[in-house]
Order: C-alpha cells, then structure tokens, then sequence
C-alpha cells in the first residue's frame, strides 16, 4: 500500500484552538496509528506545521481520511501537501 507524506501548514493566528483541540486531533492520530493507517507523525519544532505519515491505498483514500481530523474539521490546518513517498531504506521501507 502507498505511503504518503502529508505536510501540514499552521499560523500563529490559530494556535489557541489547536491547543484546545489538540487532546481530539491525537486521539484521532492515535485511532489511525492503532488501525496501522497512521506510521508516524509529529509537529516541526518551530511550529509551523507538522508531518505524516500514511498509509492510503491511494490520494482519494488519503483525502478522505485527512478530512476526518479535528483540526481539519475546525479549519485550523491552513494548507496542506500530501505527496506519494517511496521509502527505500529505513523503518518505512517494505
């Protein structure tokens, strides 16, 4: 199955409701890494964003389950690139 790589882009201006709706975005995150749809993810340290990791039989699938995130359901992720990523070596290579 496909890995993407899925980027998201957060503003300054939404960090207060991220911090309120943190606790249900990772809960989310964690239902999906349960599922083995979710193999890793974590925000930049500057925070700008963060990144997934996914496992989608392919981008309609990935969109469809990206919309299923609180922080999309609120509006807080401001743009989002999500990119088919072939691991080769490492942890997330078949």
């Amino acid at each position: 199955m496909p890995v993407f790589a899925v980027h998201y882009t957060y503003s300054e201006a939404t960090a207060p409701a991220r911090d309120t709706h943190r606790p249900r975005h990772r809960a989310w995150l964690s239902d999906r890494l349960a599922a083995g749809a979710l193999l890793s993810s974590g925000p930049y340290p500057d925070g700008s964003g963060a990144l997934l990791l996914f496992r989608a039989s392919d981008a309609a699938a990935l969109d469809e389950l990206l919309a299923q995130d609180p922080f999309a359901q609120e509006k807080l992720i401001d743009a989002v690139r999500a990119v088919e990523w072939q691991p080769v070596l490492g942890v997330f290579a078949d």
